[in-house]
């Protein structure tokens, strides 16, 4: 046909040409391919074989250079599908050589796990750098004090910081202080979080530490700086730091109430440091009262954690209006707990703030001026804290007022007879202040009084007896000795005319009548009778009549 180009069916050969070069690119490009994944293949098995001893060697020699002592390491994995992911288990750091010679048992560090991340580049860097390493169960014992003391400085290992860390982020660890006092148990604390920032080995670490206390109740939030680290001696670490404690449920120790916030500074070494802090509870109670109160102190204290002995130098503290302060020790005692050992001084007290702490009478038997020493101890145990409570002392008591008007009514006639105005004696006369001095032990919620002396206007009486804090028991027993005699503190003119011939009987040393007397009862209904069976008992001896 004429004009027109006949379709044959068959590729021109330029077309072929081109699909040929195509089909060899792609294959070219496929087998490249291939042979990169291969290789990269090769490499990270290479350097998963590799990076695994190269790691564990590293972070044995870094950890043995800077703590001067062995290191044994259980389970290692690294990971380099996203750069360096390393995690280990069981690591253990040892006191050093000397250290452990001295009687150390335990090793100086234990973790239970700890995981990091870094670059791949880091494999090939010396020191390698680690921004994060996080660790759990961690557990620092620190040796007795008695054996780091056999220990001379050692020399350094050989080795070098092949890694260095900028941050480690710890939880559910905690610090032992061991001790070698067979009478005190280590000292122990809970560390819930905690992160230490610029691990280096010769200046401070920064932290920021969630601490769990036990007794009472409640997380002790400090940050500060710890360091150097001491290898010869791990208790010489210094420690500095500001701590705040809220919210602690006093509830937790038997027969206390209250809410407790503290706040305050430390400083020291790890066996001995220095804290000043301040404490508030705004509804301080005991059980024996269950009558809030509001109690604030002031404190400086020293803290020995090798043995967990605290020394109170001195405490300030304020009950309701009342200000007094102490200087004592609070003492661990193995296997039981904690004695609590103070001498307690109360210049210008009220007598109420104390009764209306520990007495369940409402409203409290007496208001006025206390001045009192005392010595007052708190024995270990899981007892109510007014069962293990314990105090001796004495006292002052000025501008007494009964807020019972009844009990205030007998005192106010009784100052009125004793003067010889009988005839004024009556239920609403002026008010008396009275005043009175004595010496106490307390315990097993109730107070004994070895001697108690109560003076007002015209008579002053010697007691002594019994009274318990639950306001159940009252039982004195003890003499009035008044300037009138007894035919003078009666109103009626023939009853003073028939008690005449009783006052030579009655009138003893230089008083105009010496009456023995009892008070039983109840705190809130006391009962006054005479005590003539023991007249004699209570008298002042060496005086002649």
């Amino acid at each position: 046909m004429n004009g027109v180009k006949q379709d044959t069916g068959k590729e021109p050969e330029s077309r072929k040409g081109v699909g040929k070069r195509r089909r060899g690119v792609w294959g070219w490009t496929a087998i490249s391919l291939l042979l990169a994944v291969i290789v990269v293949t090769a490499v990270v098995e290479f350097m998963l074989h590799r990076a695994e001893p190269i790691l564990r060697g590293r972070v044995i020699e870094t950890l043995s250079t800077r703590f001067n002592s062995r290191v044994e390491l259980g389970g290692f994995h690294v990971s380099v599908l996203k750069g360096l992911e390393v995690s280990g288990e069981e690591l253990r750091i040892y006191p050093t050589d000397d250290v452990l010679a001295a009687g150390a048992k335990n090793p100086l560090i234990e973790l239970s796990h700890f995981a990091f991340h870094a670059d791949v580049r880091g494999l090939f860097l010396k020191p390698m750098h680690v921004g994060t390493v996080h660790v759990t169960g961690m557990a620092i014992h620190i040796p007795p004090r008695e054996v780091r003391r056999q220990v001379p400085k050692s020399n350094r290992h050989l080795g070098k910081i092949k890694i260095v860390v900028d941050e480690i982020v710890c939880d559910d660890s905690k610090l032992v202080i061991e001790t070698a006092k067979p009478d005190k148990d280590p000292k122990e604390f809970d560390l819930e979080h905690i992160v230490m920032h610029n691990v280096g080995p010769n200046a401070p670490w920064r932290y920021d530490a969630t601490l769990v206390n036990a007794i009472p109740r409640g997380d002790i939030h400090a940050t500060g700086t710890f360091g150097p680290w001491v290898n010869e001696s791990p208790g010489d670490s210094t420690v500095t730091g500001r701590y705040t404690f809220d919210h602690a449920d006093l509830n937790t120790i038997r027969g206390i109430g209250g809410v407790l916030s503290s706040v305050g500074e430390f400083t020291g070494q790890l066996n001995r440091i220095v804290v000043d802090g301040t404490t508030d509870m705004s509804d301080f109670s005991l059980d024996t009262a269950n009558h809030p109160m509001p109690l604030h102190t002031k404190f400086h204290a020293i803290v020995d954690g090798t043995s967990g002995d605290t020394y109170l130098q001195p405490v300030e503290a304020t009950l309701g209006r009342s200000e007094f302060s102490g200087n004592g020790a609070i003492v661990n005692i193995k296997g039981k707990g904690h004695l609590i050992d103070l001498d307690v001084d109360v210049p210008h007290g009220r007598i109420q703030d104390f009764l209306e702490l520990g007495v369940k009478t409402q409203p409290v038997i007496m208001t006025g001026s206390l001045n009192m020493k005392m010595k007052l101890q708190i024995q270990p145990g899981k007892e109510r804290v007014i069962e293990k409570l314990g105090l001796t002392g004495r006292f002052t008591l000025s501008r007494i007022h009964f807020t019972n008007v009844a009990v205030q009514d007998k005192v106010d006639m009784l100052s009125l007879r004793a003067q010889g105005a009988a005839k004024q004696a009556k239920p609403g006369a002026e008010d008396v202040r009275s005043k009175m001095t004595g010496q106490f032990t307390l315990g097993r919620g109730r107070m004994d009084f070895r001697q108690l002396d109560y003076e007002l206007p015209g008579a002053r009486v010697r007691l002594a007896g019994v009274y318990s804090l639950d306001g159940r028991e009252f039982d004195f027993g003890g003499i009035v000795r008044t300037d009138a005699k007894i035919s003078q503190m009666v109103a009626s003119t023939w009853k003073s005319l028939l008690l005449k011939p009783v006052d030579p009987f009655f009138k003893k040393n230089g008083a105009g009548a010496e009456i023995p007397v009892k008070i039983t009862g109840t705190t809130g209904e006391p009962k006054f009778g005479l005590d003539l069976k023991h007249k004699d008992k209570y008298s002042p001896k060496g005086e002649s009549n």
